[in-house]
């Protein structure tokens, strides 16, 4: 929407009330300052509220951004004709020239950004000048603008350019706003003629750099959840970065030139303009309603930005989703142009050729090529012989993939540029055609190549095309913390956690999974279902059941056997089965195991569905799998594969308890035989079955400690960076309440936890590990708060904190994720899982002092806590209790079970009623 340009600044008014106030008080008083700066102030806020209406009215975020920049031009020019009339008078016209620069430069300002400034002086004396840009200055800074700010000489500018990117980008963007303009003509003469004339393929080596740099601090995927829209990969810096290298190399002045250039068709502007225009609006939103310069859009503010933007719910998918689908759509848009532009600038030799393929730059070139078909070799890359290739045979669009990946070498981009244009060939003729599905299932199961395939197959269209199950999850994300990126990302990364483990480049990290893979039949139904089995996210049933349908229609036409399509379907739908076991049950309970292997029935799929699972969790994001989760899953594995095969295991739980021993022993060299004896013998075979090597190391040390210093109470810090956690370990005496104190105790000091490994040794103690969030980044930081929040739960355990009022006081504190999530709480009692106790399982949000309520509320009710089960999934807490009553039976009675579940749910009534 665009405005009358006085409705946003009224610049008669307001040198009127500037003429009254200095007739009242004299220019040069502190009184003629102070009320300048107010009406400034008022001007710049009415001029502001004037833009967020018009942008809130279905207005445009290019338009905000030039409507604030017009209104920062107003206010600047009247600052200096203020400066220049009342508080520094001059006879002799000053010779300052003042230039917006950088993204001001450009005649758009986001709400939340810097202004940057060049204050251009004439050569030799100058006194003057730099007089009227301080006193200037020092209105903008009362005016709290952050203002960024250079003054030079033309000289000065040009010598800084040259030894400077940074500077040179700047100037690439002036614009005149007031003063000598003879001044910044020269500059952009001399600039053009000097530096940017001879220097074209040292600045675009420079910018892509500088935004290979820029993306890896930012997230390296540009399907990051919780984007950053400035400076994330397929954000606004890359348009920005897209435009000043053409500007630089083609010497352009707007985005409209590259097509009279050649670098983009009218479409690909089309593009272009639509993404600036909807990151641009994103980001507006999200400046205004935050109040300062956001850039990253978090869960607290995607929901309320897809409200301002007007999505609705659609397709089982929520406004949130819907728009965070949009964005990741849009960033894809923006790769795909960054590619356009890279292969233009390498047709002009002004880039570096390494630089160019971000997906396959890790291939392998071959001396000779084979099989290349209607394909040719061109500058080390496969591209297509003819313009008129997948015209003539559309089964090419598929083959071109296939022969990038079986000769280890990457797409040119002039191809992919046709792909793009012809992806309306792949219609249901072709992907009934069964050569096409021999050749994506080749390429799906290549471990060398299937990730990196299937990802350009993605970017390029023609994976969501070809498998449209796949298109509708492409670009969407998850409303939750757990998950790290989109569906279709996730997938992609699963898939090539699964090559890696196939090519035995996993041995260290998953050693029983890497020993398995050789031995599984069915690996083709493995690496489908492994691209499939988040493939029915989003959709209002169970996507577990849905993607097994999928699998089932799928599978014969890729040219699956039905025993694969089987195998694959079943792995879909029981992806979850495995990690929801391992983490939320009892492995030593054998009604646990025995209810497993019901499900799994043959050691084959047990065989497939460790290997999906430990390659689901490794792809869901940094610092999600760790050691722990490892160990749990191995003995899941080992004790249901007794059960699978008649009691007969290539490796029973005598020898995996013996082998877990001598790991240990080992690694502790100091101890004599029987010290080591007498020491294994105070831990039940479940310890030596779960706890994994670093941990039962660590708890050998802090046990031998505590036994030689008499100490019954006993606690020790360590921090873990890669899971983003710190591990408190506790050693006390055991009792029914010890694990709610300790949770109490974390709470009161303000620690959130997100995990816990419970053990009870043969003597009576207790050697708990609680994993808390982490809140610093630098290890020294994070281990003085660990250290305070051991103090406490020591402090808690001998009786000097009264918890529940030190909880309370902390929790209302705390951040609540109440209002961006919404989680229905969860209660159920099973008494079918153990032979001993009842298995409660609760589910919902979780906040800080989750675990210490349920367990108090599991403590009031006379219920003992036998073992304790706590998993958090992002914002989603699911933690199950093995409990017992008094006499050590289980809670069978239907009003007792209904009490129960009654007090757990009323945990998370207070949380909601806040």
């Amino acid at each position: 929407m665009e405005l009358p340009m006085k409705a946003l600044f009224d610049r008669a008014a307001v040198e009127a009330r500037l003429a009254a106030l200095a007739e009242r008080h004299g220019g040069a008083t502190p009184e003629f300052r102070k009320g300048a700066v107010e009406v400034f102030a008022e001007s710049l806020a009415h001029g502001r509220a004037v833009a967020r209406a018009a942008l809130e009215n279905k207005g445009s975020g290019l338009a905000c951004g030039a409507h604030l920049a017009y209104l920062e031009d107003e206010i600047i020019r009247a600052i200096h004709c203020c400066v220049a009339s009342h508080i520094l008078p001059s006879k002799t016209p000053n010779r300052l020239c003042v230039v917006a620069v950088g993204g001001y430069g450009r005649g758009a300002l986001a709400p939340g950004s810097d202004i940057d400034l060049l204050f251009l002086l004439p050569s030799g004396a100058h006194a003057a000048e730099e007089r009227v840009v301080e006193a200037m200055l020092y209105i903008l800074w009362d005016l709290k603008q952050k203002i960024g700010h250079a003054t030079r000489t033309v000289e000065e500018s040009l010598r800084q350019a040259k030894a400077d990117m940074t500077i040179r980008t700047t100037l690439l963007e002036c614009r005149y706003l007031l003063g000598d303009h003879a001044l910044l003509d020269r500059l952009q003469e001399r600039f053009d003629q000097e530096i940017v004339r001879s220097t074209a393929p040292e600045f675009v080596a420079a910018k892509l750099a500088e935004r290979d740099e820029r993306i890896r601090r930012a997230g390296a995927s540009r399907y990051l959840v919780e984007p950053n829209v400035k400076e994330g990969k397929g954000g606004l810096r890359d348009l920005n970065t897209l435009f000043w290298i053409a500007k630089y190399t083609y010497r352009v002045q707007d985005a409209e030139a590259l097509v009279g250039v050649g670098l983009f068709t009218e479409q690909e502007l089309r593009l272009f303009r639509r993404c600036e225009a909807f990151l641009w609006k994103v980001r507006c939103f999200l400046h205004f309603l935050t109040g300062h310069a956001e850039e990253r859009l978090s869960f607290d503010t995607q929901r309320q930005v897809a409200k301002e933007l007007g999505y609705a719910s659609r397709d089982g998918l929520s406004p949130v989703e819907r728009f965070m689908k949009h964005y990741f759509t849009v960033a894809k848009d923006v790769g795909d142009l960054t590619n356009i532009v890279c292969a233009a600038l390498e047709e002009r030799q002004a880039k570096p050729k390494p630089v160019f393929d971000r997906f396959v730059s890790k291939f392998r070139r071959r001396a000779k090529p084979r099989d290349l078909g209607p394909f040719a070799i061109e500058t080390g890359r496969v591209t297509v012989a003819a313009p008129d290739t997948f015209d003539q045979d559309p089964v090419n669009l598929i083959r071109l993939f296939h022969v990038a990946a079986r000769n280890e070498l990457p797409i040119h981009p002039d191809a992919l540029r046709l792909v793009t244009q012809s992806l309306p060939r792949i219609n249901g003729k072709l992907r009934a055609d069964a050569e096409a599905n021999r050749l994506f299932l080749e390429i799906l199961t290549s471990p060398k190549s299937c990730e990196r395939a299937l990802r350009l197959m993605n970017e390029a269209g023609v994976l969501g095309r070809f498998i449209p199950e796949f298109g509708r999850v492409v670009a969407m994300m998850q409303f939750n913390m757990y998950h790290h990126y989109t569906v279709d990302e996730h997938l992609l990364r699963a898939l090539g956690q699964l090559g890696a483990l196939d090519l035995g480049e996993l041995t260290d990290e998953l050693p029983l999974a890497s020993s398995i893979m050789p031995t599984i039949s069915h690996r083709r139904a493995l690496y489908a279902a492994v691209l499939l089995h988040d493939i029915a996210k989003g959709r209002k049933e169970d996507h577990s059941i849905v993607g097994a349908e999928i699998a089932r229609k799928l599978g014969p036409r890729l040219g699956l056997s039905a025993a694969e399509t089987e195998a694959a379907a079943w792995l879909v739908e029981y992806h979850l089965i495995m990690s929801n076991t391992a983490q939320g049950r009892d492995l030593v309970d054998r009604g646990t195991i025995e209810d497993f292997a019901k499900a799994v029935q043959t050691i084959e799929r047990l065989k497939m569905l460790l290997v999906l699972t430990a390659c689901d969790i490794r792809a869901v994001g940094p610092g999600v799998w760790n050691g722990w989760k490892a160990e749990l899953l191995r003995t899941l594995y080992w004790e249901t594969e007794v059960v699978l095969a008649g009691g007969h295991s290539s490796m029973d739980r005598k020898r995996r308890v013996e082998k877990s021993q001598a790991e240990l022993r080992e690694k502790l060299p100091g101890w004599s035989d029987p010290e080591f004896a007498e020491y294994a013998a105070r831990h039940y075979p479940a310890y030596w079955l779960k706890a994994d090597l670093p941990h039962r190391v660590a708890h050998a040390q802090l046990l031998h400690a505590t036994a030689v210093e008499m100490h019954a109470l006993a606690t020790e810090v360590s921090t873990d960076a890669f899971r983003s956690v710190t591990e408190i370990t506790v050693v006390a005496p055991d009792h029914p309440r010890l694990l709610s104190i300790i949770a109490g105790a974390c709470a009161a000091a303000g620690a959130n936890i997100v995990d816990a490994q419970i053990f009870t040794t043969a003597d009576g103690l207790a050697l708990d590990t609680i994993s808390v969030s982490r809140a610093f980044d630098r290890d020294e930081d994070e281990m003085r708060r660990g250290r305070r929040i051991a103090q406490a739960v020591e402090q808690a355990l001998r009786g000097e904190i009264r918890l529940s009022d030190a909880v309370a006081a902390k929790a209302a504190k705390a951040v609540s994720h109440a209002r961006t999530f919404s989680i229905p709480p969860d209660v159920v009692i099973d008494n079918s899982q153990s032979h001993i106790y009842s298995v409660v399982e609760v589910s919902g949000l979780d906040r800080l002092g989750l675990l210490y309520d349920l367990t108090r509320a599991l403590s009031r009710l006379n219920l003992n806590i036998a073992s304790a089960h706590i998993v958090t999934f992002g914002e989603k807490a699911v933690d199950t209790f093995y409990v017992s009553d008094l006499t050590g039976a289980k809670v069978t009675n239907p009003s007792r079970q209904a009490t129960l579940r009654r007090n757990l749910l009323d945990v998370f009534e207070v949380e909601a009623e806040a």
